[in-house]
């Protein structure tokens, strides 16, 4: 297939495969506003000033201009896989271009063992930036707080080689919010046990950029599975955040993920000059082992708990009935996911990381703690020492900032190549010029006529718009047409107006004044959505929901639109008009899993116990393709229900005690079925 390539003992194919998998359905029809929230985390919390980390620096309000990926079903279906296969005598890495750039396996050739949870489905559910995720292997993480923006859409890719004519996969992409490039370059020396990610982030503006980075890696959980990493305590999510001995954190030894309660994350305090790395190693000591060079100094555990809501959302995520467990290593810029870190104008910065198998000792790797942790450090540098690591990043450079050689095998989306014409017209430099980010398309029309011809097209307010924008460049340029020749364009205004109202709460006044005239110009759902999003941001729920429906009532074959009025009417207390909204609605909208539990909701609110029991029992449980991570709308509907039924029969009913069926129960906290722990360190 065209693109391979073979050097001694390592090749590199583009292969393709089958693999079960949900329908993504496209995207959301609205810009991404129903989650937008001014809050920024504080500052207090329990470290010394010794500490030292940016505790809320860096939060975005939304994932605007993204739109949302939640659209996707529950169903499974036999699909196509396109990967590419990095292999050598030891090791062999399939990723996923597609979905992120996952590094979807890397399987050890000796033992004939994953070291990663590798997910036999494609199974997106509500956890990322823009909602869609998938579990299992390793997903990289850049530019704003979460699971990022781009984790289920498809890289740039290529290849290109080392000197010595080692084949390199290369995928990269422009992130809109911070402005800047992810580039990631894989390669597999043939003598080389571990796989070499060298990572790149080009900060190509004049301002400082709140950066952020974790690498996400899934390993399998078995009860001795053992993390082993330069430290002894972590930060943790405790009096906001503080500081835990991870020997005994609240009397557990949680070096053993087995013996973690419910669902945490453990950033380690690793000290500054100690060797990166982090390991997740069996009863025998044989597992997964990730290093970098310093720039990544944060690694982090994260585990789902010993809990039925764990158990649940494992099962959530991949194939029905599976009982296999993970957990997820991860390594960042910064101590935690709590902070960003700021990158300074015009800057690039890169660190390698490598990835492979660990034998060591059993018996010394589940004994005295500073006995395991001497041990793992004297096996990794067996395998690669850290001034090693130092001296392949410097030789690589070259490579790295150099255009690929092979040809462009998948294509990503066209900002960065709008964001390279709009730097040529202000006299800025391109950015990544190494880089070849392809052609404008589809979405990216409106914004090249804005700065051609000062103007937007005025579109059919029936049909969706295919793309909004968040860039001061680009705000300024739509105030200029809106105040001028395109004043009485109801498209320019509504685009204005909505950005605006994700930029922050200081521009609320003028955000109002741009979409109230875009619905002067011409009523349209689309500027009644974004006017009760700014409704709502001005505590006033019920003008909110009133205009959300309709939003809805304008166009009823709409799921986006339909599943945001609910939520809306819910919150503003006016049940009985979702439910008359409700019964309007197409069959194909009003039996979505998101608009059934707003019904059931809404009948429960109204005392209407058998009908809301009827939603939540239909058809074997009541699903919610996209229920967030964290959300227990279901469980307490659940708890709702019987809450009422008890009442109405004169019995007592407990909801901490309560035994809510496996099929609703999603939470993560500790509950009293929690597992006993298995080992603890010597």
């Amino acid at each position: 297939m065209k693109g391979n390539t073979k050097v001694k003992n390592t090749t590199l194919e583009f292969v393709s495969f089958d693999m079960p998998c949900q329908d993504m359905n496209g995207v959301s029809s609205l810009p991404a506003l129903s989650k937008l929230n001014y809050w920024h985390r504080n500052g207090d919390s329990g470290l010394s000033e010794d500490d030292g980390l940016f505790i809320g620096y860096g939060h975005v309000p939304s994932a605007f201009p993204y739109r949302m990926q939640d659209m996707y079903t529950r169903e499974l279906k036999s699909g196509k896989m396109n990967g590419v296969v990095l292999e050598n005598s030891f090791l062999k890495a399939v990723f996923l271009p597609e979905w992120g750039g996952k590094l979807m396996s890397l399987y050890d050739k000796e033992l004939g063992r994953d070291l990663l949870f590798t997910n036999p489905v494609m199974r997106p559910c509500n956890l990322a930036i823009r909602n869609a995720w998938t579990s299992g292997g390793v997903e990289w993480n850049c530019g704003i707080f979460g699971h990022n923006v781009h984790t289920c859409d498809t890289m740039f890719t290529t290849t290109t080689h080392l000197e010595d004519g080692t084949p390199v996969l290369r995928m990269y992409e422009y992130e809109r919010i911070r402005r800047v490039v992810q580039q990631m370059d894989f390669f597999l020396p043939e003598d080389s046990r571990v796989l070499f990610a060298r990572c790149r982030i080009i900060n190509p503006c004049p301002d400082v950029v709140p950066m952020y980075w974790w690498s996400n890696i899934a390993v399998p959980e078995t009860p001795d599975t053992r993390i082993i990493v330069n430290a002894d305590t972590a930060y943790v999510a405790e009096n906001n955040t503080s500081l835990a001995n991870i020997l005994n954190h609240n009397g557990d030894d949680v070096t053993y993920p087995i013996n973690v309660p419910a669902a945490s994350d453990y950033f380690y305090n690793i000290p500054e000059n100690a060797r990166k790395f982090e390991a997740a190693l069996d009863a025998d000591g044989y597992g997964l082992i990730q290093t970098s060079t310093r720039r990544l100094i944060g690694r982090k555990l994260f585990c789902w708990g010993q809990n039925p809501g764990g158990d649940r959302w494992q099962e959530y995520l991949t194939a029905d009935g599976s009982e296999d467990r993970y957990i997820e290593l991860q390594a960042g810029i910064a101590h935690t996911q709590y902070e960003c870190v700021p990158m300074p104008p015009n800057t690039t910065w890169e660190w390698l990381e490598a990835y492979g198998a660990m034998n060591a000792d059993g018996d010394t790797v589940h004994g005295e703690w500073q006995s395991a942790k001497d041990h793992v450090a004297g096996k990794l540098n067996e395998i690669i020492t850290e001034e090693q690591m130092d001296s392949l990043l410097a030789a690589t450079k070259k490579m790295a900032t150099s255009p690929a050689d092979g040809a462009l095998m998948f294509r990503g989306a066209g900002w960065g190549a709008l964001e390279n014409i709009l730097r040529d017209r202000i006299s800025r430099p391109k950015m990544a010029p190494h880089l070849d980010f392809g052609e404008i398309g589809e979405q990216q029309a409106d914004w090249l006529a804005l700065l051609d011809c000062g103007a937007m097209p005025e579109h059919d307010p029936s049909q969706t718009p295919v793309s909004w924008m968040l860039q001061k460049d680009w705000t300024d340029m739509m105030r200029d047409a809106a105040s001028g020749g395109d004043s009485y364009n109801w498209y320019t205004c509504l685009q204005l107006g909505t950005a605006l109202l994700a930029t922050g709460p200081d521009e609320l006044v003028e955000a109002e004044r741009w979409l109230e005239r875009s619905l002067m110009l011409k009523v349209s759902c689309w500027g009644l959505y974004s006017m009760a999003q700014l409704k709502r941001q001005q505590d006033e729920p019920k003008a909110a929901a009133i205009l959300a429906m309709k939003a809805a009532k304008m166009a009823p074959d709409n799921i986006s639109i339909a599943k945001e009025a609910m939520e809306l009417l819910i919150d503003a207390q006016m049940n009985r008009q979702a439910l008359e909204l409700a019964a309007d609605m197409p069959p194909k909208v009003s039996s979505i899993g998101r608009v059934k539990i707003y019904i059931a909701l809404a009948h429960v609110n109204l005392g209407h116990i058998e009908e809301a029991e009827k939603v939540l029992y239909e058809g074997g449980g009541i699903v919610l393709p996209d229920i967030r991570e964290g959300e227990l709308i279901i469980t307490d509907l659940w708890l709702m229900i019987e809450e009422l039924k008890a009442k109405r029969d004169g019995r007592p009913f407990d909801k901490e005690t309560a035994k809510v069926p496996p099929i609703f129960d999603y939470r993560q906290c500790e509950t009293k079925t929690r597992r006993p722990p298995r080992r603890r360190a010597k």
